[in-house]
């Protein structure tokens, strides 16, 4: 039994020497960088200001957000089960706690795996297993709904990577699935013309375990995943920053991605100096490579980044006003519920579809979130509303892509407060609500519901003494059939005939074309 003991103890030392290596490797990586990507951009935002946002971005208008990692297993809460799995007390990211609210997490983990004694967020890995993934199955079903983007969560907070990473040992291809998933996807969208993304939500990271003594948090062997022990109100260390830095660039340079998405933390002063440095060397990568890039940040309390250094990313929100710079909206099919879980509820399409409309009038795009479940399944509620939403933009997509917003968006009793972060909370839309889009010598304008017992519908933007529109308008019709509808123009609004019946489900779209209207006066 003491030779037993003597031969384990050993064997315990060089494991841990040998994990304490890898560690010290990967820490050597993620502090040092290669040579700058040289090209038309500095790494300072004098120079970062005069990026462009690529026309395919400003044209594709849809495009879907992927969120599928080991946090699916538990099929509990979504990402932010590791958050709450070791807190016995909720807590916010500033440290205040709330006594008044129970940590259901915590109690869910005791019931359910024993506690975090027994079962760490790690022992999820190998339960993601990921048996039906089927990347062209996924692709084909985004197509079918109209996204003309797809952006895969590439490393949520947990920071267990979904792509063969060159810098952590914990990803997806040594771990769970043991593919690389983010590759099969961004190989079935290329193969048919999608752009392709990735996300990542390792900045963020820095709050996200409570090192609890007596779990694998603190365990020296798991450091290199779950990081060094450290409060959740310490500042991000410099360690931390280099890592999710040499992270960054790792993505950047071996997937060549359209588009990176960067969630909270990535905003925090101290990632100032490598913020600038990776949008500077991911633009001149995109220009090598005759690539229109874009960088999502998000924005809550203040500016990380200058307008139209990048693109703003609202998550669950939206915007009360046109924006002069295209932005884009993160929103879920589930409402708050971002990973399949066992409340999931499926947002209905003509909530989605709204929201849609509502989002492009305004000069904005929507990613918009599915959740697969643990096999790499898309649970059947979820494909039905893609289905609706490709069915409805097969007969009104004109009036959304490759448009622009009109000189006002719209009208009607419902605009969303503007909501920068956060579950927005409106209830759909009345036959009241009007949005409006354009493209060239076209408007397009978009009634949220069917006008029950109307025979005629006025909008109040095209009357013939406004936006130069006297004596402009030659044909107006139904999107969905091209059916021509009775119109007459007043001086302050357009009133339009309806049909008898409703000729589609959803948004009613009609095209209104004008005649020799003078350039950009719309």
């Amino acid at each position: 039994m003491a030779r037993f003991i003597y031969f384990s103890a050993i064997l315990g030392t060089i494991l841990s020497t040998c994990i304490s290596v890898q560690v010290a490797a990967q820490e050597t990586s993620a502090n040092q960088s290669d040579s700058f990507i040289s090209g038309p951009y500095e790494a300072t935002w004098e120079s970062l200001k005069q990026y462009e946002t690529p026309q395919w971005f400003q044209d594709g208008k849809l495009g879907i957000f992927i969120h599928w990692g080991p946090y699916v297993v538990p099929k509990y809460l979504g990402p932010f089960y590791g958050y709450h799995m070791y807190r016995e007390q909720t807590i916010d990211i500033k440290g205040n706690p709330n006594p008044d609210r129970v940590n259901k997490v915590y109690q869910h983990h005791i019931e359910h795996y024993g506690g975090t004694q027994e079962f760490g967020y790690k022992d999820f890995i190998p339960k993601f297993h990921g048996k039906d993934f089927d990347a062209k199955q996924w692709i084909a079903l985004f197509e079918k709904a109209g996204a003309k983007y797809v952006v895969p969560v590439a490393e949520h907070c947990d920071g267990f990577a979904m792509y063969d990473s060159n810098i952590t040992r914990w990803d997806a291809v040594n771990m769970g699935p043991k593919r690389d998933v983010v590759g099969e996807i961004f190989e079935a969208a290329r193969e048919k013309g999608m752009k392709v993304g990735m996300s990542s939500h390792y900045a963020y990271g820095w709050y996200w375990w409570g090192y609890k003594e007596g779990t694998d948090t603190v365990d020296p062997a798991f450091a290199d995943f779950y990081g060094k022990p450290h409060a959740i109100t310490d500042p991000h260390s410099e360690e931390h920053v280099n890592k999710w830095f040499a992270r960054s660039m790792d993505m950047m340079k071996s997937y060549e991605p359209d588009l990176l998405w960067f969630d909270l933390g990535f905003s925090n002063p101290e990632y100032e100096e490598k913020r600038k440095s990776l949008l500077a060397q991911y633009y001149n990568q995109g220009v090598k490579n005759d690539q229109g890039v874009v960088l999502n940040y998000k924005n809550i309390s203040y500016k990380p980044i200058p307008d139209g250094a990048a693109v703003l990313d609202v998550e669950s929100g939206k915007l009360d006003r046109i924006r002069e710079m295209p932005w884009q909206t993160d929103m879920s099919l589930g409402g708050w519920r971002w990973s399949y879980n066992d409340d999931w509820q499926t947002m209905p399409a003509d909530k989605l579809i709204g929201d849609l409309i509502d989002i492009v009038s305004k000069n904005g795009s929507l990613l918009l979130n599915v959740a697969p479940d643990v096999n790499g399944v898309i649970s059947q509620d979820q494909v039905d509303v893609l289905m609706e939403l490709g069915d409805w933009l097969e007969q009104n997509g004109e009036g959304i892509y490759q448009t622009r917003p009109f000189s006002v968006f719209g009208q009607g009793p419902t605009n969303a407060k503007l909501v920068l972060h956060g579950n927005h909370k409106d209830t759909g839309y009345t036959s009241r609500d009007i949005r409006y889009t354009r493209k060239g010598q076209t408007i397009y304008a978009f009634v949220l519901d069917w006008p029950q017992e109307q025979s005629s519908i006025s909008f109040n933007a095209l009357g013939s003494e406004q936006h130069h529109l006297i004596d402009r308008i030659k044909r107006v019709s139904l999107l969905a059939t091209d059916k021509e509808l009775d119109w007459q123009q007043d001086a302050d609004k357009l009133r339009v005939s309806l049909p008898n019946k409703r000729p589609a489900k959803y948004a009613l779209g009609i095209k209104i074309e004008l005649a020799d209207l003078p350039p950009d006066v719309l």
